[in-house]
């Protein structure tokens, strides 16, 4: 997919952030925290996703991408028990069950599927990996797993955009923008097509463009001695 010069897609998030693929039952609200229970979340009842897996038991591709989303790690070992390539699998826009369990911040599943041989930098449709979608939703534990795993820490999306400038839009992504900015291989001057830094980024979308600082080049303030 092309993207001209001028695409911002990061202004495509702010306005259509709630159409991004996420399944046809997902319970993300766009702005929960990450340490939310389950109640806070919506959760449904036990009897609610017992019925779902039983009108997916006979399309696995479906169950696996279903389950990673909504936590049902017992339902993912299951599946890659009996067909260990679904953990590879896709839905039509490129999320993968890694992906979902990612933006999700479902730390189990994201482990068991990784254990599986999951693609840790798999590609959607628009160029986003696991750890982008982590980033994207403040999962900061999620996105320290994918680290962890080999995750491209400077990978950019058919937009440009990097993990910390996804970070960056989010105001509630203090978290998460420490443990990118933390990390030694990161490369902070990447631009995205419309020519931001995720710190010019981050001065617009919220409150945490001081912690760019850490990245900042340190200027001596010693005379120099001659």
């Amino acid at each position: 997919m092309q993207f001209p010069e001028d695409f911002n897609q990061l202004e495509l998030l702010d306005t259509h952030g709630h159409l991004i693929p996420r399944g046809t039952s997902s319970l993300w609200t766009g702005s929960e925290e990450e340490e939310e229970t389950d109640d806070e979340r919506g959760e449904r009842p036990e009897e609610w996703y017992l019925q779902k897996e039983s009108l997916l038991k006979d399309k696995p591709q479906e169950l696996i991408l279903w389950a990673a989303e909504n936590n049902r790690l017992s339902t993912v070992n299951s599946l890659l028990a009996t067909d260990a390539a679904l953990v590879h699998c896709s839905d039509e826009d490129g999320y993968s069950p890694l992906h979902r369990a990612a933006y999700g911040g479902h730390v189990d599943v994201a482990s068991a599927l990784l254990h599986s041989y999951a693609r840790v930098n798999a590609r959607t449709a628009d160029g986003w990996t696991p750890l982008h979608s982590a980033c994207r939703w403040n999962r900061v534990t999620m996105a320290s797993l994918l680290l962890r795993h080999g995750a491209k820490l400077n990978a950019q999306t058919n937009g440009g955009l990097t993990p910390l400038h996804l970070a960056a839009s989010n105001p509630d992504s203090a978290l998460t923008l420490e443990l990118l900015l933390s990390q030694r291989h990161l490369n902070a001057s990447l631009r995205s097509s419309s020519g931001e830094t995720a710190s010019q980024v981050a001065q617009r979308s919220g409150p945490h463009y001081y912690l760019f600082e850490m990245v900042e080049e340190c200027v001596s303030v010693l005379p120099s001695h001659t």
